[in-house]
Parts: C-alpha cells; structure tokens; sequence
C-alpha cells in the first residue's frame, strides 16, 4: 500500500501538504536482519513499512528481547528519542526484506508550521501509537500468553517469518512455553 493511502486513512491533507511530506519521503529497503537503528542512537527517523516487517528490540542481562513488532502499513520509531533528544536504549532491526517509507523528522517538524494538516495527520497516528502501546501493557496485565499470541496471530500474515525467539520474548514466555501454546492452537 501506498502510505499515502494509509495516511488518508488517519486524515485527509490537502494536496499541497501531501506534496510537501511527498517531497521529504523516501523509500529504502532494509534486507533480513539488517539493523535499522542501532541501540544507543538517537531517533530522527519515522519509519513507515510497505512491506515485510520489524521488530524494536532491546536486550536485558544479555537477553534479545523484542517489545513491538511493525508490519505492513505500521509505522515503528523509537517515540522516547524522537521526542525527546535523548539516545536510545532499544534498536529497530528488519525481520526479513522489509521496504520502508522513510521520514527525516527534522524536516517533517519543520513543515508542521507550514502546513497544520500534516501536524494534525502525524498527532493521530502518534495518538494510535501510544494507545497500542498501552493495549499492549494491559494485555501483560489482565491476558494469558496464548491470548496474547492469538491476539499476534490476528495482526499479520507474516507470522512464519519471525523466529520463535522473537515471538517469544515478545510475549514475556520462553520458547518451550510459546512451543507448547502453538501445539495446542494448531
């Protein structure tokens, strides 16, 4: 999908701010298991996937733990370092060829005076970020990991492509448990 198609399903700009965003978007395709931003950068990147997927990673006591996964028509940035400046303790890694929209925000922050439709359209999708972020801690908190692999399940096709590692680390179970999990579902 186009992100302009995505966009518009967030909220409609005008034409002239659609030419200017189409002016500072660039396309790059990352292949498998490339890092797209390093643990310890500082974000000033907004990444929207066309197609294939990523995952935002960090590692604790020498753990590869995955925390969000983005897959087509997803946008993945590391919010905490966008916003605030500061370096980044979570990376951004593609899972398998992934082509990606990308957007410097510099300069996308610099059109927000210009043109309030692309503030408006970059808010709300934010605004969605943010509220999946918490669906995602509440379902830590009140759903059990198969719930929450069904849940995963329901979000992409591109399930077969991301190692059981990942998933697993992504769902707070070890591998053995999300096996066991998959046994009983298939």
């Amino acid at each position: 999908m186009n992100p302009f198609d995505f966009f518009d399903t967030v909220y409609m700009v005008n034409a002239e701010a659609k030419q200017a965003l189409q002016e500072i978007i660039r396309e790059k395709v990352y292949s498998k298991n490339e890092i797209v931003q390093e643990i310890g950068s500082r974000c000033r990147t907004i990444y929207f996937v066309k197609s294939g997927g990523a995952r935002i990673f960090y590692y604790k006591d020498g753990n590869d733990i995955t925390e969000h996964f983005a897959f087509e028509n997803d946008i993945i940035v590391r919010a905490e370092s966008l916003f605030t400046g500061n370096p980044t303790s979570k990376g951004i890694q593609a899972i398998d060829e992934t082509v990606m929209m990308v957007i410097d925000s510099e300069k996308l922050f610099q059109l927000y005076d210009k043109h309030h439709d692309l503030e408006r359209l970059f808010r709300l999708i934010f605004e969605k970020e943010y509220v999946n972020t918490l669906k995602r801690m509440e379902s830590f908190q009140f759903k059990s990991a198969k719930e929450r692999y069904l849940e995963l399940l329901d979000t992409t096709d591109f399930i077969q492509k991301i190692p059981l590692k990942y998933i697993a680390s992504y769902l707070g179970i070890t591998q053995v448990s999300l096996s066991r999990i998959r046994a009983v579902i298939d």
